[in-house]
């Protein structure tokens, strides 16, 4: 029998893997279910802006983080067509500063990989690899889950469950959200190639945003600055499910022509030959996340378009604060679980507010992406890193310090 301290999450993706640790750093034992056999170091970069940078710091592994990511300097924000920069958002030294934690980027299995050493050291979090959970059923104790690997069938009584089970999540569904993820239109294709194959300026720490009409382009060194990680997110009806497929250039090229991309852009999107694409989907936002001693966590809760950065760094704020309300309140679980939710709502809605309409304000054409660059200019990098301030300035509510 588990112990009353025991939490169930499911899912070891970074909101997983995270909130585990959080949870272990709280006094909690963590059993971590993942239905794939092995952690693979796959994914393309993530961007950790200092919200949730400032999480991972304190969970103990800024130092584990730091040979892998790239502190970018700026965001340079280009004209797809002209090659022109429009503006430039500082980052680097000043963001750091002016947040009191930095800006990295970095690639998703390198962040998957440090989160996984980390637990794998926690002698009070078990990971049971193979292991899809198929029900859970919450109840005044608690909640008991059932779940199944490739032996046998798996049933346990935990505290609480935290579900970190992604877009698709069966969790969300078993708390009565059937909704299905609605698709966006746009489809994201991403490669990435060595930094030594790219133009000089590419190489620089710096964030590169093409606006073009209809489609974007994002591109920005990662694994210490030896790869550039290449995103092109397109309109498209193409809606299959999953994760990612292979795709070719062949695909991708016809739709960054010659005359709406710069020769630059087109050069660098013609160097990777082999491309991963997904659809993109969203959902619309929940009124609660939690039921009982069950609660939904990153992706399964709100996932998001990725047109803000920052879908991974939402499940890495949702991971501290969901296992602070488990700390302060250990003896209803149901209780604290709500509290999360509460907490959490409004920001990330608001977060998926805001993705949603850069999406549209990035595919803008015409008279209407005119002016959209104008108003850029005019505003100036220093001013619009001021707009973020918001979602940046993001720390744990007081009450809900880590240590």
């Amino acid at each position: 029998m588990t112990s009353p301290r025991t939490v169930i999450v499911a899912g070891a993706g970074i909101g997983g893997l995270t909130v585990s640790l959080a949870l272990a750093r709280n006094g909690f034992r963590v059993i971590v279910l993942e239905q794939a056999e092995r952690l693979q170091d796959t994914g393309a970069g993530i961007q950790l802006s200092p919200n949730a940078a400032r999480v991972l710091i304190d969970l103990g592994l800024g130092d584990r983080l730091r040979p892998h990511v790239v502190a970018p300097a700026a965001v340079r924000v280009l004209n797809a067509k002209s090659g022109r920069e429009i503006v430039r958002i500082p980052l680097g030294d000043i963001a750091a500063h002016r947040y009191g934690a930095p800006y990295w980027i970095i690639h998703r299995g390198d962040l998957q990989a440090v989160l996984s050493a980390a637990v794998a050291q926690e002698l009070d979090i078990s990971v049971k690899l193979g292991m899809r959970m198929e029900d859970f059923v919450t109840h005044p104790k608690g909640v008991t889950v059932s779940a199944r690997g490739a032996a046998a069938a798996w049933n346990e009584h935990g505290h609480a469950l935290i579900a970190a089970d992604g877009l698709w999540s069966v969790s969300r569904a078993r708390l009565g959200f059937r909704e299905p993820p609605r698709f966006s239109g746009r489809t994201a294709w991403r490669a990435l190639v060595p930094a030594t194959e790219v133009l000089p300026e590419f190489r620089e720490p710096l964030i590169h945003l093409w606006l073009g009409p209809d489609a974007h382009l994002v591109h920005y060194p990662v694994k210490g600055g030896e790869v550039i990680n290449i995103v092109v997110i397109t309109a498209d009806d193409w809606n299959a499910e999953g994760w990612s497929e292979p795709a070719s250039r062949v695909d991708l090229l016809p739709r960054l022509t010659a005359a709406r991309w710069a020769q630059q852009a087109q050069a660098l999107v013609r160097l990777p030959e082999a491309w991963l694409k997904w659809a993109l989907f969203d959902r619309r936002p929940l009124m609660t996340w939690s039921q009982g001693a069950a609660a939904l966590l990153g992706d399964a809760a709100h996932p998001m378009l990725p047109f803000l950065a920052q879908g991974g760094a939402m499940a890495i704020e949702d991971a501290v604060v969901a296992a602070q309300c488990l700390a302060r309140m250990p003896n209803d679980a149901a209780a604290a679980l709500k509290s999360y939710a509460a907490i959490r709502r409004g920001r990330t809605r608001k977060v998926q507010r805001q993705a949603s309409r850069n999406g549209q304000h990035y595919h803008l054409k015409g008279v209407s992406a005119m002016l959209r660059n104008a108003a850029m200019g005019v505003i100036g990098g220093q001013r619009l890193l001021g707009h973020y301030d918001w979602l940046y300035d993001w720390r744990p509510p007081a009450a809900l310090s880590i240590t």
